[in-house]
């Protein structure tokens, strides 16, 4: 009898990496779209539930249909993705906890199962966990979903810390500030690269999200009572300004994987 072989799945390939070059820029917008995620979220929940759930997840929906059609990287397309990312995975770290009364404790641990689950069957099929391998649609789809899952995570962790452990705004961001480079100097000691990245990247929200309640809550809840509409909109504008900027200057470009690019493009063909 025989044995048929199994073609590999096809997938679109792309000429670059579809993400950004890391760099300190693109932890400060990072930073900046897990604030406006917390605070833009509750601003959302006051004015109207329903209305929150219709423009989280249209954003969501929206905005990650545009990032996932495109075939190359731009820096409108992609932040917007993160930051509709963040409003959408405040929304269902929370959800658990408001429909279920699950203690946010539990819910991290339950993210925190979730995303190794999803980081083991990337590695598994892919070979690689790098955001500078996000090359194909498969492998970029894994990234998005690993985006969704670390923003649940953090959502859930800084509750946790917050709320469940009594901690409260103030000593959340001081705790989050000095974890956060924690895998920095693991790195330096000889921590996989993209283990510390992926560490960081969940760590930006609980951490950017404190300072954002912080800013935004009432003073008897321990914050500075600025308001989550405000800070939202002061958010929101340092953020448009920061994604001009990358826009026009594509300092946030991979050069080195554009280059590598061009010189494969400029290669002769020596096969006769």
């Amino acid at each position: 009898m025989a044995v048929l072989a199994c073609e590999p799945m096809r997938t679109r390939v792309f000429s670059a990496p579809k993400v950004p070059a890391v760099f300190l820029l693109f932890w400060v917008v990072k930073l900046l779209t897990t604030g406006i995620g917390e605070t833009g979220s509750d601003f959302l929940g006051t004015v109207s539930i329903p209305l929150a759930a219709v423009i989280g997840v249209g954003f969501f929906s929206v905005a990650l249909y545009l990032q996932l059609k495109s075939d190359t990287y731009h820096p409108v397309r992609y932040w917007a993705a993160v930051l509709s990312v963040a409003v959408f995975g405040t929304m269902i770290a929370d959800g658990p906890h408001v429909a279920l009364g699950t203690p946010y404790w539990f819910d991290s641990i339950v993210y925190f199962v979730l995303l190794c689950g999803l980081l083991i069957w990337w590695r598994r099929s892919e070979g690689t966990i790098s955001v500078h391998s996000i090359t194909t649609a498969r492998r970029e789809r894994f990234y998005w979903g690993v985006v969704l899952m670390t923003f649940g995570l953090g959502t859930a962790v800084g509750d946790a810390t917050a709320i469940d452990f009594g901690l409260g705004f103030t000593w959340s961001i001081l705790l989050f500030a000095v974890l956060i480079v924690v895998p920095l100097g693991l790195r330096k000691l000889g921590l996989n690269v993209t283990v510390a990245f992926w560490a960081s990247y969940v760590l930006t929200r609980p951490l950017g999200a404190s300072v954002a309640d912080w800013l935004g809550k009432g003073t008897h809840d321990g914050g500075v009572g600025w308001g989550t509409g405000p800070v939202t909109a002061i958010g929101l504008l340092l953020f448009v300004a920061l994604v001009a900027y990358l826009t026009m200057t594509h300092s946030d470009v991979d050069h080195a994987a554009v280059h590598a690019r061009d010189s494969a493009a400029h290669e002769p063909d020596l096969v006769p």
